[in-house]
């Protein structure tokens, strides 16, 4: 695999979590300044049918950060992306669908950096 913007070799430690757990999927995205922001409107908007494909939900879409607490610099992205999957398998189905590949373009055209974090929900005892 290659590039910042391309899956790293995690990939393959996400296909080994369990199967039946949802996967949530944070994007920090940081956008070109000229049609950054555009580009990848366009890539979500085409993505749309393949996460709906896949049983996937947006949880989550914002930017302006302030950080409020922590060192006081300004947060490197401009928008964070929260979406969750019903497994591992749905994400990696969508990311390597031919169909969706061919519109992963304007993704790549829209980020000046990309960051994609895994993760999996606690169960918080009450």
């Amino acid at each position: 695999m290659g590039g910042p913007l391309e899956p790293t070799q995690e990939l393959a430690a996400l296909a080994a979590r369990p199967a039946d757990a949802p996967v949530v999927m944070i994007n920090l995205l940081k956008f070109h300044a000229d049609g950054g922001w555009e580009s990848y409107v366009r890539y979500m908007q085409e993505a749309a049918p393949h996460l709906k494909r896949v049983g996937g939900n947006v949880r989550y879409a914002g930017g302006a950060p302030t950080q409020v607490i922590g060192e006081g610099e300004k947060p490197w992205w401009d928008a964070i992306l929260v979406i969750e999957y019903p497994s591992p398998a749905a994400f990696i189905e969508m990311v390597t669908d031919e169909e969706y590949l061919k519109i992963h373009q304007h993704r790549a055209a829209g980020l000046e950096r990309g960051d994609l974090i895994a993760t999996s929900a606690w169960t918080v005892a009450d």
